[in-house]
């Protein structure tokens, strides 16, 4: 009888084991076919025209014309020649605009977007009002902008176009703002006024440092914005020492000869700087795009 009650056991445990295995585990979802498929392709699609510029970049006319994939004999003339030109002053200018304009929106909007979410600044309506300009196309603008640009003295520099790309970026700016300071509790911005804080002492002491990741994210997307424009800065600047660097590389496809090993090799320099600034802040770009998502 012993025996026969451990031997019942003994298959109750193995099949309870076995039926343990089966169980999927929990907070570990099982791997797709079609979401790993679909992630390969993506991964594909975004990395096959970036390897091939980089063979472009290796590549004489003589083998660019003959089609092949990878250079048999790399051509490191084409980088030392993209180099030697305008190209590093272009990414320079387009850095400092990029950067500079992300800075002074950060500035304007952040004050607007808290008046808009807790002050109810304007009503329902003005949120909308503000970000319908920033929908209409950016050519209606270039003669007031000029015009602005005029009257202070700034056309044909980098301080104007750099103004510029602070201004036209406001009204995104305020609207994703706006729902990240709606996430803040407003208890806490009631206990700052308890305290004896004043609206401009709540605004940089409690409200700011809490949006610090949103802030960041906010900043490296206007960034990319301002560093990837290319018609305010080629209306709005016209000597080499302060155009950026698309309007440099339209400037290279316009010419008579082309060279495009060189205009490969100068696009893959005008993307290393904004590529590495992007890697090393995705960390508080994600966190500041999924702050609140989770309850």
């Amino acid at each position: 009888m012993t025996d026969t009650l451990n031997t019942t056991n003994a298959a109750q445990a193995f099949n309870s084991r076995r039926f343990r295995k089966r169980l999927p585990t929990p907070g570990k979802p099982r791997p797709s076919l079609l979401a790993n498929t679909w992630v390969l392709l993506s991964v594909i699609v975004v990395l096959v025209p970036l390897l091939y510029l980089i063979s472009i970049s290796f590549m004489t006319q003589g083998q660019i014309a003959s089609g092949i994939l990878v250079p048999t004999d790399p051509a490191f003339s084409n980088w030392s020649n993209a180099w030697d030109s305008a190209i590093p002053r272009g990414v320079l200018n387009s850095l400092m605009a990029a950067f500079g304009g992300a800075i002074l929106t950060l500035l304007l909007a952040l004050p607007g977007a808290w008046a808009i979410a807790r002050h109810r600044t304007g009503g329902k309506a003005l949120s909308g009002l503000i970000l319908s300009p920033w929908l209409l196309p950016p050519i209606v603008a270039i003669i007031p902008l000029l015009t602005l640009l005029r009257i202070l003295g700034l056309t044909n520099t980098l301080e104007g176009l750099t103004l510029v790309y602070a201004l036209i970026n406001v009204p995104v700016a305020i609207w994703l703002l706006d729902g990240f300071i709606r996430r803040i509790p407003v208890e806490i911005e009631e206990a700052g006024r308890i305290d004896g804080a004043n609206e401009g002492q709540l605004l940089l002491r409690v409200v700011t440092p809490m949006l610090a990741p949103a802030l960041i994210a906010v900043g490296v997307i206007a960034a990319i914005l301002n560093y990837n424009e290319f018609l305010f800065a080629t209306f709005l600047t016209q000597s080499q020492e302060s155009q950026t660097v698309p309007v440099l590389l339209a400037g290279m496809l316009s010419e008579r000869v082309q060279d495009f090993g060189r205009i490969a090799a100068s696009s893959l320099i005008a993307v290393i700087p904004i590529f590495t600034v992007a890697v090393l802040l995705q960390r508080y770009l994600i966190e500041g795009l999924t702050t609140g998502a989770v309850k």
